[in-house]
Formats: C-alpha cells, sequence, structure tokens
C-alpha cells in the first residue's frame, strides 16, 4: 500500500514538473524542448511565450485565395499541344500550326492532307484527349479534353497550390500556419504573427513559372511591336527601375515561344551578393536531368541570347559565351535584398500550378490581440473563482481539494498544449472555461457518490472506496462522449471550431486524470493513511 501511493505521488510530482518545463522552461531545456525555434515573447506577457497563439490572439493575416482552375487547364493543354507537335515532327510529319480553342481544345492543322494517315498513330495514343471534328481533306483535328480529365486537373491544381503555398509560408517563417482548402477552387491561408500583407501576398501570390528560351533574333524588335511577330514568337518584357527616380521601364524582347527548360529543373535556388555591384542576385542550381539538358543547350546555341523568363518577365537575358556544363545560373534585376530571399523562397517550393487572386484580406493588429487574451484570461478567473467559491462553501475540505485538482487540470491543459504546438485560439479560451465546469462536475459526481455512501452507514475508508469506485463508470462515459464530439467538431470544423476542438479534448484528458487519480491521492493522503478517522469535511 505504502509502495504504490509513492508510485502515485512520484507521478503526479513528474507531471507537474514536466508541465512547468514546457510552460516556463530554463534557458538551458528550451533548445531540447522546442528547438532552435523556441516562440518568441507573446503579446502583452499575459499567457507563458511556448504556447501558440492564433491569429484572434496575437494578430496577422487573414487571407481567402482563388485559384484561377481554367488556366491550370490552359497551361496543361499549351503543354499537351507542345508534346503534339514534338510526337509528329519526330515522325517526320510537318505541322502548319497549331492552336489552343478556349481552354480544353487544341486545333491541329497538318501541312500536307497527305500525312493524315500517319499521324492518326499520334492522335491516337492521346489518352487525355477525344476528337471532336476531324477534316481529312484539309488535314485537321480539333481535340478536346476529356470531362474526366479537366476534373482531374482541377483538384490537382487546388492540391499542388495548397502544398506549394505551404512550402513557402514554411520557409518564410510563420509559426503554425493555417493553410486549407475551402470550397473547389478557395484556398485559405491564416499567418499568425505576420504584420507586412503586401510582402507576404507577394510571397503567397507569385506563380513562380521559371521558364528558359531563346530569342528570336529573326525579326527587329520594331517590327514585333508593329504586330510582325513571326509564327512560334511572342513579346515579352523586361522591367527596369531607375534608382534615382524610381520609374519604371519596360524593355522588350522578341522570345520563342518553345519553352526550353523550366523551374522543374531547379535543384535549389540561394540569394548571393555581385562583387562588382554589391547587388544581390538569385544563384539556381539545376539537378542532374536539368544540368545535362542545360549543357546541351548552350552548346547548340553560342552567341545566342537566352532569355531567363519568371512569370512571364523577362528577368534578364545574357549572350551564351560557351557550353556551361554545371548547371549553374543567375537572375538578375536590380533586386533588394528582400526581393532577391522572397524570390529564391518561392523557386525553391515550385510554382504555383495555376494563378491565385486575393479574394478577402483581413489584418489583425496585435492590440486586438493582448485585448482577447486579457478578456478572456479574466473570463477564465472568474468563472474558476466563482466555482471554486462554490466548492468550498457547498464541500469545504473536500471542495478546496477539488479546486487544487482543477489548478493543475489548467496547468496541464496548458502545458500539453505547449509541448504538441497546438495552436491557442479565442474559441479555444472559450473550451477551456468549459473545461473547467467539466472538471468540477467530475468532482462533484464523486463526492455526492460518496456522501450516498457515508448515509448508508459505511465507514469513511469504505465510503471514499466505493464512491471512486462506482462513480468512476459515468465519469469515463461523460468524458468519452464529449471527447467525441471534440473529435468530431475538429475533423469537419474549420480554424475556430478547431481550435475550441483542441482545447476541450486535451481539457478533457487532463480532467480525467486530474479529478480521479489526482484527487484519489489527495483523499488517500488524508483519510485513509490516517489511523483514526471518524469523520470527513464533505
Amino acid at each position: 500500500m505504502r509502495r504504490r501511493l509513492w508510485l502515485r505521488i512520484g507521478i503526479v510530482t513528474a507531471v507537474i514538473v514536466g508541465s512547468l518545463l514546457y510552460l516556463y522552461p530554463p534557458p538551458f531545456a528550451r533548445s531540447y524542448l522546442y528547438g532552435p525555434a523556441a516562440p518568441a515573447a507573446r503579446p502583452g506577457g499575459i499567457l507563458p511565450s511556448t504556447l501558440n497563439l492564433g491569429l484572434d490572439l496575437q494578430g496577422g493575416i487573414h487571407l481567402v485565395l482563388g485559384v484561377d482552375l481554367d488556366k491550370a487547364i490552359e497551361a496543361q493543354v499549351e503543354r499537351a499541344g507542345s508534346g503534339i507537335r514534338s510526337s509528329l515532327e519526330k515522325k517526320g510529319i510537318a505541322v502548319k500550326g497549331i492552336q489552343r480553342r478556349g481552354p480544353t481544345e487544341l486545333v491541329v492543322e497538318l501541312a500536307s492532307p497527305e500525312t493524315w494517315a500517319a499521324a492518326q498513330s499520334t492522335f491516337g495514343e492521346l489518352a487525355i484527349f477525344e476528337t471532336k471534328e476531324a477534316d481529312q481533306a484539309a488535314g485537321r483535328v480539333v481535340l478536346l479534353l476529356r470531362a474526366k480529365e479537366a476534373a482531374a486537373l482541377r483538384d490537382l491544381a487546388v492540391r499542388q497550390g495548397l502544398e506549394t503555398i505551404r512550402n513557402r509560408v514554411d520557409q518564410f517563417g510563420v509559426l503554425e500556419p493555417s493553410i486549407q482548402q475551402q470550397g473547389e477552387n478557395r484556398i485559405l491561408i491564416q499567418l499568425p504573427g505576420v504584420q507586412d500583407p503586401e510582402r507576404a501576398k507577394a510571397l503567397i501570390g507569385k506563380t513562380a513559372l521559371l521558364e528558359f528560351k531563346l530569342l528570336d533574333e529573326r525579326v527587329p524588335v520594331e517590327e514585333a511591336l508593329a504586330g510582325k511577330l513571326p509564327d512560334g514568337s511572342e513579346l515579352l518584357y523586361q522591367k527596369r527601375v531607375d534608382r534615382e527616380t524610381r520609374q519604371e521601364r519596360r524593355l522588350p524582347f522578341v522570345v520563342q515561344k518553345k519553352t526550353l527548360l523550366t523551374g522543374a529543373d531547379l535543384s535549389t535556388a540561394r540569394v548571393s551578393i555581385d562583387q562588382t555591384t554589391s547587388e544581390p542576385y538569385v544563384s539556381v542550381e539545376l539537378n542532374a536531368a536539368g544540368a545535362k539538358a542545360f549543357a546541351d543547350l548552350t552548346e547548340a546555341n553560342v552567341n545566342k541570347r537566352l532569355a531567363i523568363v519568371l512569370d512571364g518577365n523577362v528577368h534578364s537575358a545574357p549572350v551564351i559565351r560557351e557550353r556551361i556544363p554545371s548547371g549553374q545560373a543567375q537572375i538578375t534585376g536590380g533586386f533588394t535584398t528582400e526581393e532577391a530571399t522572397d524570390l529564391a523562397i518561392v523557386l525553391r517550393a515550385g510554382a504555383l500550378p495555376a494563378p491565385v487572386q486575393v479574394l478577402e484580406e483581413r489584418t489583425v493588429g496585435p492590440s486586438l490581440g493582448a485585448d482577447s487574451i486579457r478578456q478572456g484570461i479574466i473570463a477564465i478567473l472568474a468563472s474558476t473563482a466563482l466555482v471554486g467559491l462554490f466548492m468550498l462553501v457547498y464541500y469545504r475540505l473536500s471542495g478546496l481539494i477539488a479546486n487544487v485538482a482543477l489548478g493543475l487540470n489548467l496547468l496541464v491543459l496548458l502545458a500539453v498544449m505547449a509541448g504538441f504546438h497546438a495552436t491557442l485560439t479565442l474559441p479555444g479560451i472559450a473550451g477551456i472555461a468549459l473545461t473547467v465546469g467539466m472538471a468540477v462536475d467530475t468532482n462533484i459526481l464523486i463526492f455526492e457518490r460518496i456522501r450516498e455512501e457515508l448515509r448508508s452507514g459505511k465507514t469513511v475508508r469504505a465510503a471514499i472506496a466505493a464512491g471512486f469506485s462506482r462513480a468512476f463508470k459515468t465519469v469515463v462515459d461523460t468524458h468519452v462522449t464529449v471527447l467525441v464530439s471534440g473529435l468530431i467538431l475538429y475533423q469537419f470544423g474549420t480554424g475556430p471550431v478547431k481550435g475550441f476542438a483542441v482545447s476541450l479534448m486535451i481539457g478533457i484528458v487532463a480532467s480525467l486524470f486530474t479529478a480521479v487519480f489526482f484527487t484519489r491521492l489527495l483523499f488517500d493522503l488524508i483519510y485513509t493513511t490516517s489511523r483514526k478517522v471518524a469523520s470527513i469535511s464533505i
């Protein structure tokens, strides 16, 4: 009996010490418990700095992005058109032109109708397309993207967008962001602690489609500006900002439409400093396949100009002097250090599969968060004080035991949230307040059961043992039902509802420990270990 009692005391002591360490870690333990990026102090200093606070408590940015799904399909159809052209030309079939019509159609025109039969094998290999129109005499066919493929592309575009944005935000260094899909084509983003909305929007919303294309030097730029563009070429611009006047100039370039390399061939991107001008630029390194393709590209096009295009803008167009086997390139453009850093982040995280636009934007100031925390803490303290007063008056010493257990419950709840990096939100504070009531209700069930056992004539020790034993099943039932409700809220709820569910579930589990295990230990220390106990203060 004594050995088991000391074991229980040891368990409770370990829980208390562990909770205090996670909430208020000393300097030597902070990096061990939370890693090098330990949370900084929170607004107002009301809650421990180790707690992650949601957008509504510490301020930040709330964004709803709309994904342009039609653009994602158009890009896929354009790539398929380039693939069809390459396949036909490899078979010696000349192509007059391939044009996209609408978001889901491709119009393929052969140079000679006599090659119609030979081209059918290529068209038959296109599993994602079906033939909508066919004119053998004209050598013309219209291919339509299958509805099933279009739906899959839309779903993939949103999921890839979510993952890409999440990678960018992680590299940006935002603690506990919330990024989730809303509806068919919307993405909800909450960035706690971020107070620069313009930089965040630029980082998140940049498509970051990196392309390497050769300049088309067959036609002067002046003719291209007049509308005389050769087939297979396009007019792109390079933006330059005068450092003194801050005026923006747009320099035109005639660029071949064919993309020779993309950001998919990128291995890494980092910020470097030009030793001559002391200006930052982005140094990119290609993967093995990309490096080989880049070496072949530069070898075959010595003395030609290669445009480095990002989101349709030419950042630089250097002359290829020799074969470049290293697979390294530079993106310059008069960047500031912050701009170069953000560009390196989005290139490392990958390009968005489709453009996004901001549909809704809200910025929450940190002062509002501090006020919300203060009011929430006051509400919890006031409710706890009233409940504690009632327990003291109605249950006397047993009520004091319940109040001590309630204090441990709150300590464990906050420590578990800190240890698992759960995010505390304003609805989460409401969940803590509800947990206070649930924890006390559990003690009331046990105390009333003990009273019944005493009225039936049992001794104090027997009444305590029977009270805890017989109330245990009811206590577990109530806790399990609330826990299941919390799981459902967390699974199907949105951000604020999830915050409420998290604090409620952790509080319920902590309540089961404190109201049954810890309270029973205190009763055993006060009453059961004493030799003569004639009455109980309950």
